[in-house]
């Protein structure tokens, strides 16, 4: 099925300035709420500073080698993919200061939120540098033509495309890095991906909350905002270079694949805000709730197919193995 996610201007629908003015005590409170949850954390204490020596170069220390690596080799991959993506954090402030804007409720979330995400980026790369988790040359290297590229986000029809996208793709980012936490293979990286994941986790709701009050002003524009960011959701590091490669890597070791991607993102946001039962919408918000419910079958179905041939691919390779030992 093919979907105009084209915006057009309808007559009587919210603009963003007046949602955004709109929706500045709901800003202001879930500031507040995530302000009394969060807890602050020290991104030193998660790296093992003991483990760390000098790599060659102008210190004369010595060149990183695969076999230095303690985590596996798909953990390897997720871990650039995932730092690669945080390490963009100066676009995607850029992104969402230029929509929600720099005061009040929403500039305070907006500084609040960077400076939480940078953690993550200073907390990753400490440790993959440290332990010696992944080539530094090609992490420098692909960092450099990552961010030289900037980042331009598929979801600028309006802010409601904005939050819509957030809330799942915070969500998609917690389970990434949860994920590739359990993979690596190292209790280490595993406990400080934790830790980013719960930081995730709070900005999620954050966002999830605040498209919930979108639904309740205006549910119409927020419900074909929502169809259209699932419909076209991507990973915001899907610009980094050989992101297919690495991303096809990630779902066969189980790191993020479609059917995560439809149990454990999509499903939980849609089913808390009630998207497909809710009641009092117009034409085109029935057209999207619509058309919304039918793309989400087909993934399902799409994510079957995929499970049946990793499962089919399993077989051969036991399969084969056995013939070896045989």
């Amino acid at each position: 099925m093919t979907i105009d996610a084209t915006p057009i201007a309808r007559p009587g629908e919210w603009s963003d300035t007046r949602l955004i003015h709109a929706l500045e005590e709901v800003v202001e409170r879930e500031l507040n709420r995530h302000l009394a949850a969060a807890r602050d954390w020290m991104p030193h204490e998660y790296v093992p500073w003991s483990e760390g020596r000098d790599f060659d170069g102008p210190l004369d220390g010595e060149p990183w080698a695969v076999e230095q690596s303690k985590v596996t080799d798909i953990g390897r991959t997720a871990l650039v993919v995932n730092l690669l993506t945080e390490d963009n954090l100066p676009s995607y402030h850029h992104e969402i200061a230029s929509i929600f804007g720099r005061d009040g409720a929403w500039g305070t979330w907006v500084h609040r939120w960077t400076a939480e995400e940078g953690r993550h980026g200073i907390v990753m790369r400490d440790y993959l540098l440290t332990t010696r988790a992944v080539d530094p040359v090609q992490l420098e290297n692909f960092r450099m033509a990552h961010m030289s590229e900037g980042f331009e986000s598929d979801n600028q029809h309006s802010m409601l495309h904005s939050v819509a996208y957030v809330a799942f793709q915070e969500l998609a980012t917690r389970i990434s890095h949860r994920n590739t936490g359990r993979e690596s293979g190292d209790p280490v990286c595993d406990r400080m991906l934790a830790r980013i994941a719960t930081d995730e986790n709070l900005h999620m709701v954050f966002y999830r909350n605040l498209l919930r009050a979108a639904f309740e002003l205006a549910p119409d524009q927020t419900m074909r905002a929502v169809r259209d960011v699932v419909v076209g959701f991507r990973m915001p590091g899907h610009g980094i270079p050989g992101f297919e490669r690495a991303a096809a890597r990630m779902a066969i070791g189980g790191i993020y694949n479609l059917r995560i991607h439809h149990d454990d993102v999509l499903q939980p946001v849609i089913r808390f805000l009630r998207v497909m039962d809710l009641d009092g919408l117009g034409p085109e918000g029935l057209k999207a709730q619509e058309e919304l419910g039918t793309f989400l079958d087909g993934l399902d179905a799409e994510a079957r197919h995929m499970e049946d041939r990793l499962a089919a691919r399993r077989a051969r390779l036991a399969a084969r193995a056995e013939r070896v030992k045989g």
